[in-house]
């Protein structure tokens, strides 16, 4: 695995709360690291990826400080960063906003698509919720019937 995948997928680690296991489990981290060179350029992603190995290796809540002030705070990384999180959980690209594009220049592949029949599937929005995608996983029909039941994520910051 490349250093360059592996910072993404550190950076995807955090910004997610999912571990390197669930994501590399989806079977999507390069193509999700393709889909933002794609989209916003290998530049920026570059600048994201060196926004986050810059950040403090600190646990004492300052890298998740640093993190909110470094990346999601940045005005040219944090609208791509935030589409990161959204790309993970439901598989699709939205559109970054168009206060980002009037800023940093409109991108032609900027346009809401879904990356792939198996990003729907493999969403991190299904595990989540306890729930599986409606007509592709197990358990099938009439499993929707029944409230789906939320797993805490432990060891992480969002644990109940």
């Amino acid at each position: 695995m490349s250093s360059r995948l592996e910072t993404f997928l550190d950076l995807s680690t955090e910004l997610t709360a999912f571990s390197h296991f669930d994501l590399l489990g989806t079977g999507l981290a390069e193509r999700y690291l393709d889909t933002l060179d794609t989209v916003v350029g290998k530049e920026t992603t570059d600048a994201l990826l060196a926004a986050f190995r810059g950040l403090p290796s600190s646990n004492d809540g300052g890298r998740a400080k640093a993190l909110r002030l470094t990346v999601l705070g940045n005005e040219l990384l944090g609208d791509v960063a935030r589409a990161l999180i959204k790309l993970w959980y439901s598989g699709r690209w939205f559109e970054l906003p168009s206060s980002w594009t009037q800023r940093f220049g409109p991108r032609p592949a900027n346009r809401d698509f879904v990356i792939s029949p198996d990003s729907y599937v493999e969403g991190l929005l299904w595990k989540a919720i306890g729930a599986h995608p409606a007509g592709a996983k197990a358990p099938g029909y009439g499993s929707w019937a029944a409230p789906p039941v939320i797993p805490s994520f432990l060891g992480s910051a969002f644990e109940v």
